[in-house]
């Protein structure tokens, strides 16, 4: 999942990417409010935090652009504590949820899982494909027996590739979702943790394993059968 995180704090920006991160979301930070609507526009994030009171334009005004824009990602928004009326401008202007300042890192991971919910996607603690199965709160890949930790590159491009099975990902995708739109990744770095996942599952005996599509991307395919069911070619995500 990738969130942008609009924020003219920058230590509170950087606090929310370092909470984000560690918990395998992917973030984006920008610090004002017209490169926050520009970059909100963009079809790769799952969820923006947004503050109220920004540079350029606030957040009040994205916000509204933005539904104006018929852009529908759910939109978290940070208000001052005990101020009602921005939490009511918020929400009429379009925001889905609002957090009042200070918060803890529990209480924002809550609003978005939240807000996942609202948007009809239940959240998951496993997803499984072919005899592979990807723990989302641990980051670990299991197959049979075997486990294997992953790092959060790892964890990140894995869960993209198994709740997509069978389907190509492109190395832009990989990128502007695992790195984000502003990094300076390039495709030898996305070749890299492929390389790795690719040891990763050897290591665990699995039947699944990533194809290179050459000039289109990457897709996770498994051996026909191998899981003694006709089901292999879907991914399913456990509760």
């Amino acid at each position: 999942m990738q969130i942008l995180v609009v924020e003219d704090d920058m230590r509170l920006a950087a606090a929310l990417g370092h909470i984000l991160e560690e918990n395998g979301y992917g973030v984006d930070l920008v610090h004002d409010g017209a490169t926050g609507l520009e970059w909100g526009e963009s079809s790769i994030y799952d969820i923006v935090i947004l503050d109220v009171m920004l540079p350029k334009m606030n957040g009040f005004d994205v916000v509204a652009e933005l539904r104006r824009r018929k852009v529908t990602t759910p939109v978290l928004m940070l208000t001052a504590r005990d101020a009602i009326p921005e939490k009511i401008t918020g929400l009429d202007s379009g925001a889905d949820d609002y957090m009042t300042k200070p918060f803890s890192p529990a209480e924002l991971l809550a609003h978005l899982r939240a807000l996942t919910r609202r948007q009809g996607e239940v959240v998951f603690e496993t997803v499984e494909f072919a005899d592979i199965a990807l723990n989302l709160e641990s980051f670990d890949l299991a197959c049979k027996k075997k486990t294997i930790h992953l790092g959060l590159k790892e964890f990140s491009i894995c869960k993209i590739l198994m709740l997509n099975p069978n389907q190509v990902i492109s190395k832009e995708t990989l990128i502007s979702k695992v790195w984000g739109i502003e990094s300076s990744a390039e495709d030898n770095n996305v070749e890299a943790y492929i390389s790795f996942l690719r040891k990763k599952l050897k290591f665990l005996g699995s039947s699944a394993s990533i194809e290179t599509l050459r000039k289109a991307g990457y897709r996770l395919t498994a051996e026909v059968g191998a899981n003694g069911s006709s089901d292999d070619s879907k991914a399913r995500a456990v509760s």
